[in-house]
């Protein structure tokens, strides 16, 4: 998997890969990240990929990644009562 593009943003970190006849979108948030893949024949290429990257798309993925962190929170509050109720 290789990087074709970097995308600056003053919170996220946004790469892009190409492999196996696919772009994969990889945008991260502290420990936390999201993978969206699309076929490079669904798209007109990498400016078509970019064009996908808005500010509310990147808006609604805040909030995943705010949904991601109350769940692992959760999980990780929880991890003791969870082996003993095993």
């Amino acid at each position: 998997m290789r990087v074709v593009d970097t995308i600056p943003h003053e919170r996220f970190k946004i790469q892009i890969f190409s492999y196996n006849g696919k772009y994969t979108v990889k945008i991260e948030l502290g420990q936390f990240e999201q993978s969206y893949k699309i076929g490079e024949l669904d798209v007109m290429g990498l400016a078509d990929v970019k064009a996908m990257i808005t500010n509310e798309f990147l808006s609604k993925c805040l909030k995943r990644f705010i949904d991601m962190r109350a769940d692992w929170e959760e999980s990780f509050k929880n991890k003791n009562t969870n082996i003993t109720n095993s």
